[in-house]
């Protein structure tokens, strides 16, 4: 199991974004400013700044606030499918969908403006622009 830990305005916001638009499942929701929520092998951690120790300030007076752009990376069947039901959702993105050497991916932004990156491999059928033009093995993704 892996766990990333995102900092939030509003954890009940983020729970409902995650569950009812990207496939999360509610583990734990112990406190207004904390809870736990999987997918997979992930556990998504949520954290409203001042709740609980991880969103405690530093010694130095620094906050932990939402944004950012470390993220998480969602793998999906559909790209264009998905981002269409988001958009309809009224859900924001930092980008139009791009091709890279692996696949196509897109930016999307939780209630907090957290980044989540949602990922579709190319096929072993439907080899990456970069294997087409080089004619050399598979880049590294």
């Amino acid at each position: 199991m892996v766990s990333v830990r995102y900092i939030v305005a509003d954890v009940d916001a983020a729970i409902a974004f995650y569950t009812e638009r990207l496939g999360f499942h509610l583990d734990l929701h112990p406190a207004p400013g904390f809870a736990r929520l999987s997918r997979g092998g992930l556990h998504l951690l949520l954290n409203r700044p001042g709740a609980g120790g991880a969103g405690q300030a530093m010694p130095d007076g620094r906050s932990p606030a939402p944004g950012g752009w470390n993220r998480i990376q969602l793998e999906v069947e559909d790209l264009a499918a998905v981002v269409d039901g988001l958009k309809a959702s009224g859900c924001g993105f930092r980008s139009d969908i791009v091709t890279g050497n692996g696949g196509r991916q897109i930016l999307v932004d939780d209630p907090s403006g957290n980044p989540i990156e949602l990922f579709e491999p190319f096929s072993p059928d439907e080899p990456s622009p970069a294997r087409r033009t080089s004619g050399g093995s598979p880049p590294a993704r």
